[in-house]
């Protein structure tokens, strides 16, 4: 595990320290460490991984910390048992991730990292084909340069050079361009909650808004009234990461048997 987060195997991301620093602790104090839900946590079902084409496989990186969290949350609220429900989970954060979640499971999500789902603050999302192989073989980019640009240059700080979803929303009533870029990435949430919806063959215990952004009552009244055949809406402003891990490791200090092997 330790290997495959410091040669970032699976994604290149701040969350790969949590194991490395975990493991230095351990073994400084002589005690056990544990990870919780990481970003590249796979309960894919098959057909989610096809991509469409041979040699390209669909990946499952998301805010899993944070989605599977809020789902034990909501299910304690309904006062259901835990890992039993349906939902679907939009995490609105610098990144984006809408995932199906199933008894627990994350079955079905947008690659919030790379490549899928909706533009975000600083992100792409999902992009029309031609237009990438432009940037590959007229503008020449090389792979970081390439990385760089869809991943931490697109979405709000390329359409309109600022991370700060306030200032878009103090703005949009004297800039058309503010609002229309605002207008289109709520559009494309709400495209991508109904594709999860369809996943879950429109079955669902609840919609549940989380992230950062969903401390903006604004948006948060804008995707629910996109979204209003969906009767239940839970919202959790904020990420509950902290929260998480150490309920994570409470449990696992209940019960052992719970702990996963590491599998490469």
């Amino acid at each position: 595990m330790i290997s495959d987060y410091v040669h970032a195997i699976y994604s290149n991301h701040a969350s790969n320290l949590g194991a490395i620093l975990a493991n230095r602790i351990s073994k400084k104090f002589n005690c056990p460490s544990y990870i919780v839900d990481p970003v590249t946590s796979d309960d894919f079902i098959p057909e989610a991984r096809i991509s469409g084409v041979p040699g390209i496989e669909r990946k499952s990186r998301s805010h899993a910390l944070n989605i599977k969290y809020c789902i034990k949350k909501t299910e304690t609220d309904l006062n259901i048992q835990q890992n039993s429900g349906k939902f679907i989970v939009a995490h609105l954060g610098s990144g984006f991730s809408i995932a199906s979640v199933e008894c627990g499971k994350i079955i079905d999500v947008n690659d919030a990292l790379l490549g899928m789902g909706p533009f975000s603050i600083e992100r792409a999302g999902s992009i029309p084909l031609q237009g990438l192989l432009d940037l590959v073989f007229r503008q020449k980019l090389i792979e970081n340069e390439l990385v760089d640009l869809l991943s931490k240059k697109s979405g709000f700080i390329g359409y309109l050079n600022t991370r700060d979803l306030r200032e878009i929303e103090k703005n949009m009533n004297t800039n058309p361009r503010a609002k229309l870029v605002y207008t289109a990435m709520v559009y494309q949430i709400t495209k991508e909650i109904g594709s999860m919806y369809a996943s879950l063959n429109g079955k669902i215990d609840g919609l549940i808004l989380t992230g950062g952004l969903c401390k903006s009552q604004s948006l948060v009244s804008n995707i629910k009234s996109k979204n209003s055949y969906i009767s239940n809406v839970f919202v959790y402003p904020g990420s509950f990461e902290l929260e998480a891990l150490v309920f994570g490791g409470v449990s696992v200090l209940n019960d052992p048997s719970i702990c996963k092997e590491y599998k490469s």
